[in-house]
């Protein structure tokens, strides 16, 4: 298994998660509610790279 690129999908996921933590507590600062998609194609990418993790741990074996 290549660890390097597992540890590479760990922190794009863990960056991912950042961005839509901050786009979801916009309304917090006041900003208007804009529906442009950002939020759904965020979530959709971390199920992408959730689902690879996921797939490349369990060909990793006990």
């Amino acid at each position: 298994m290549d660890y390097l690129y597992l540890h590479r999908l760990y922190a794009k996921r863990a960056e991912l998660e950042a961005k839509l933590e901050l786009y979801e507590a916009r309304d917090c600062f006041g900003d208007e509610e804009i529906d442009d998609g950002t939020d759904q194609e965020l979530r959709e990418k971390l199920c992408e790279i959730s689902s690879e993790i996921d797939t490349l741990e369990r060909s990793r074996g006990p």
